[in-house]
């Protein structure tokens, strides 16, 4: 998929595809996160219409990409790959050398498939959703 223009945007940006994909029981208004003013957010957008999100949250070198959303149409299709590449690859570029992620159960094959490791670290959210946190040196 050749054709994703990633861009940097304001996090309220992100909340629509937040809500869709991530949380659709959820208000869209409950997607702000208070962090988000600390963070840098991510679009990747196909022929101009928005199609997968992401925040980014650094600590010193440490970095935890967050809410990580693509579109059900465009799944499966390299898009998320590309905006993890991106991702990964500025966090390099801004010195970063661990980037890490909270990921869905679900997801965890994805990550793995893109160099993460394994921490062991299992746990549930209030939502009953189960995570585990997933790693990767940079």
């Amino acid at each position: 998929m050749n054709d994703l223009s990633i861009e940097q945007i304001r996090p309220e940006v992100t909340w629509r595809l937040r809500q869709k994909i991530l949380y659709p029981q959820q208000h869209f208004l409950e997607m702000k996160l208070a962090e988000d003013a600390n963070g840098i957010h991510f679009g990747g957008f196909r022929d101009d219409r928005l199609v997968c999100v992401v925040s980014l949250f650094g600590n010193e070198d440490d970095y935890q990409f967050r809410k990580f959303a693509v579109e059900p149409i465009y799944q499966h299709k390299g898009i998320g790959s590309k905006m993890l590449e991106y991702v990964t690859n500025f966090v390099k570029d801004e010195g970063g050398k661990r980037l890490w992620c909270n990921a869905r159960l679900s997801a965890v094959p994805f990550y793995l498939k893109h160099g993460f490791s394994n921490t062991g670290n299992l746990f549930t959210n209030k939502d009953g959703i189960e995570y585990e946190i997933l790693e990767k040196a940079l």
